[in-house]
């Protein structure tokens, strides 16, 4: 969350920066916050102003009293009652105020970066690197969702009866390959430095908050109602808010987390050729990366987690590309956001497996999540990355991977899945 001093500081830089990711109204919107915070500190001082004299009053009736004035401490008495009187109006004033700035301020997004490029939509993203080479498939070669049925080893139907549609049933060789992709995914991030946690799949409000996914995000993720808990998007929600509200050292920074989650997305698309499948679930598997991090050092950081997601990815021999989201492409969140894609050679496109970012002080602000320098206590930056989702994985290798005789593993898996072919 952008901070109303920040905003007033730096007036112009948010307008743009809030320009640049097509917030309709920048302007109104910034400058109305601006507004109420005026309103807010002038009720602030008077009521400052007024229980001060209320408080003078008080020692002064007690003199008065003591010096006979029984009448000049009477008509000072009731000025006092109608001092605190008007506090109390000041006061719940000064709360509808509080509420108004704090309503404004969660509406608005995160800043863009500076290299963020200038952009609508995902066609304006900035490609920043490439490589491997796309299979040269036999004849007949098929997309997942035919290859699943062939080898039995992804049951959706099974799926749609215990659940609904998009909640896929791993079976065989597909629930093995799966099994060894999150071992592996972990291994390689513990060997990276980074600490493996288990966090709780279902979340409060507080930490919906903490992260941004709420009042952002509500229609997209499972709330069950009863206790007010939604089901995690993602990892980095419950990973990222064990820190909220605490003040950590120094010396313990850079904070290096990683977790295996099934993650859930409401909202997942409807049916058609770009979420057919495994491309776009309701519920899904995924090993995701966390940092926390000082300013200072937080985008040598993010380059450091971008060159690990990209090592995961060539370490399965899968042509890929990074791209840079553009403005309007960004999430609320995020201030400079990495995608990572595979190319699927069997359907033919780009398939999105992986979204590295830095939130910079967006979400610490919401979570109170700082350190302690110089006596002072300071803001810290927060960074995420998927490493990797699964399911396009798992899609781009059955397809990329596949052979007359079967779908040969990349190497890499072979030693966690116990196989080297399915068929």
């Amino acid at each position: 969350m952008l901070s109303i001093q920040f905003i007033k500081e730096n007036t112009l830089v948010v307008i743009e920066g809030l320009t640049k990711k097509h917030v309709k109204d920048a302007e109104l919107l910034v400058n109305n916050a601006i507004d109420i915070d005026t309103r807010r500190r002038e009720t602030q001082k008077e009521l400052d102003d007024t229980n001060a004299e209320a408080n003078n009053n008080a020692k002064q009736i007690g003199a008065l009293m003591q010096q006979g004035q029984k009448d000049a401490a009477e008509g000072l008495k009731k000025a006092t009652a109608d001092l605190k009187a008007k506090a109390r109006q000041l006061s719940e004033l000064l709360q509808n105020y509080e509420d108004e700035l704090k309503e404004v301020l969660v509406k608005l997004p995160n800043l863009p970066h500076t290299s963020v490029p200038v952009g609508r939509s995902a066609e304006d993203n900035l490609v920043v690197a490439e490589w491997g080479s796309v299979p040269d498939l036999y004849e007949g070669a098929q997309p997942h969702w035919d290859l699943i049925k062939k080898y039995d080893i992804v049951d959706f139907d099974l799926g749609n009866k215990i659940t609904g549609a998009g909640f896929p049933v791993y079976k065989n060789k597909g629930a093995r390959l799966q099994r060894a992709m999150i071992n592996y995914f972990l291994d390689s991030a513990v060997a990276a430095g980074y600490i493996e946690m288990q966090p709780p799949i279902l979340i409060n409000e507080d930490s919906g908050f903490g992260t941004g996914n709420l009042p952002d995000k509500e229609g997209q993720m499972y709330h069950a109602v009863v206790d007010n808990y939604f089901l995690i998007p993602t990892a980095e929600v419950p990973i990222t808010n064990i820190y909220r509200d605490t003040i950590q050292k120094e010396s313990d920074l850079p904070i290096k987390n990683v977790a295996y989650t099934p993650c859930f997305r409401r909202e997942a698309g409807s049916w058609g050729a770009d979420v057919r499948g495994l491309n776009r679930l309701h519920q899904f598997d995924k090993v995701e990366i966390v940092q926390i991090a000082k300013p200072e050092d937080s985008y040598q950081l993010l380059e450091g987690m971008v060159a690990h997601v990209r090592s995961l990815l060539e370490s399965l021999g899968l042509p890929c590309r990074i791209l840079k989201l553009c403005g309007g492409d960004m999430s609320f969140t995020s201030a400079l956001t990495y995608d990572f894609e595979v190319y699927s050679a069997a359907q033919k496109r780009w398939l999105e497996v992986s979204s590295v970012s830095n939130f910079e002080t967006f979400q610490a602000n919401r979570l109170k999540l700082r350190y302690k320098k110089d006596n002072q206590t300071h803001l810290l930056h927060t960074l995420n990355g998927s490493a990797l989702a699964l399911p396009r994985i798992l899609a781009a290798i059955l397809e990329n991977n596949q052979a007359v005789d079967g779908i040969y593993l990349p190497k890499v898996l072979v030693p966690y899945a116990g196989f080297e072919k399915i068929g």
